[in-house]
């Protein structure tokens, strides 16, 4: 098995895209209409363009159990997924001065050190470095 698409649930698909093109770096990939609003939209790491894609996948519409679930996890902070930096400290200042959110400030935790930001879409995300 290999992961090549994983999923994250935005609220607005344009205003995730400009978020995660214009602020986070990442380059369009797809984006295919599916009808009724809703498009296969996928960002990928400008530096690994061929790597894993990120669906910004519409927030369902009409399905009350996952828009509860989205909500309590950035309620109560809980990152909905997360990306590896090579230097978070600097990825944090970058951020900041594009006027990114974060819950959480560069904080080294054993091995690893982290920070979380607000997506404006709905969700916490953490990014990594592995120490």
């Amino acid at each position: 098995m290999k992961v090549r698409v994983i999923s994250i649930p935005v609220l607005d698909q344009d205003k995730a895209l400009a978020f995660y093109t214009d602020k986070l770096g990442f380059v369009k990939k797809h984006d295919i209409p599916l009808g009724e609003g809703g498009r296969w939209l996928t960002v990928v790491a400008k530096e690994e363009q061929e790597g894993t894609e990120v669906l910004l996948e519409p927030s369902p519409h009409g399905f009350e159990p996952a828009k509860t679930y989205q909500k309590a996890l950035f309620d109560a902070g809980i990152p909905y997924t997360q990306f590896n930096v090579d230097d978070v400290r600097e990825e944090y200042e970058r951020l900041v001065n594009l006027g990114v959110t974060f819950s959480v400030k560069p904080t080294a935790m054993g091995t690893v050190k982290i920070a979380v930001f607000d997506d404006t879409c709905g969700n916490n995300i953490q990014i990594v470095e592995l120490l």
